[in-house]
């Protein structure tokens, strides 16, 4: 039977919510999938140019690691559309959704009835953390602990918050991104930056996005390290401060996220207009989550 899997975008380390906090965004990677005698996966977007069309494609990979997982020695064949939103390495998760896209294929195709909890404890031993995949997931903002076990809280995000997304026209490696940072932070660095954490997820609850883009943008620890790897950080940054609660590198960059209240679509037209190599993007978070939509 013919589907789709549909999979929300997510902005990850939230501030001080390093490889703990995210959020889904609604631009979306979209699986159109179809019995076949062979696997096919056809490329129907230009974010999505060079990404294999046979079985080294990751969300292949990904769909047969969780089938031997779960026992099975291989997937039916299937062709599979793929269109995306959500532009590669510019930290907006696009290899999260892959990597949650093949364990939904997989959950489809073999009828593995696994739960979102399940889903997501798969999706984050693959990561490695789960601030990228578990929103994309769950939806909403989620904050997570991966240790012995996975544990999380899901926490709806209201439609007055706007995600002014400022995405540059070159990559950033997560790989790149990481060798940055310190091996080790001070105890007086921790306290420090475990306090504004604490603090951002108080906000994120109470609904203060005021409070929250400024806790944002007190982060120790990942902002100050990477910021040298995203140029305009800093004059974006001080462009749009008299309009934004605040503003974060999204994930591992080189995107850079404002949070705002909606009367922010009025500069739009401005701001692209005096900084045109910046792709501007105003979004919204997706609280829905994974869908899986039948024909």
């Amino acid at each position: 039977m013919r589907f789709k899997i549909k999979i929300p975008a997510t902005t990850a380390n939230i501030g001080a919510g390093f490889d703990s906090v995210g959020i889904a965004l609604n631009l979306y990677l979209i699986l159109d999938v179809t019995p076949s005698v062979t696997w096919k996966f056809v490329a129907n977007s230009a974010e999505l140019n060079g990404v294999p069309s046979d079985k080294s494609n990751l969300i292949y990979l990904i769909a047969e690691q969780v089938a031997r997982k779960y026992g099975h020695a291989g997937l039916p064949a299937c062709r599979v559309e793929m269109t995306s939103e959500i532009p590669l390495a510019r930290g907006l998760g696009s290899s999260s959704t892959a990597v949650v896209a093949g364990i939904e294929l997989a959950d489809q195709l073999l009828n593995l009835q696994l739960s979102k909890q399940e889903k997501a404890v798969i999706a984050t031993e693959i990561e490695g953390h789960p601030d990228n995949v578990a929103p994309a997931i769950f939806g909403g903002c989620v904050i997570g602990h991966a240790g012995d076990s996975f544990e999380y809280v899901q926490v709806p995000i209201t439609s007055d918050l706007t995600f002014v997304t400022m995405i540059p026209d070159y990559e950033l490696k997560t790989a790149d991104a990481r060798a940055v940072l310190p091996e080790a932070y001070s105890r007086i660095e921790t306290i420090k930056g475990s306090s504004i954490a604490n603090v951002s997820v108080a906000a994120l609850f109470k609904r203060d996005w005021a409070l929250l883009g400024k806790m944002m943008e007190m982060d120790v620890f990942h902002q100050p390290f990477r910021r040298a790897l995203v140029p305009e950080y800093e004059q974006m940054k001080k462009f749009i401060s008299e309009f934004v609660y605040g503003t974060y590198l999204s994930g591992a960059g080189p995107t850079m996220i404002s949070l705002a209240a909606d009367e922010v679509k009025m500069k739009i037209p401005e701001w692209e207009k005096a900084v045109p190599h910046i792709k501007w993007q105003l979004l919204k978070a997706d609280n829905t989550g994974t869908q899986v939509i039948r024909e």
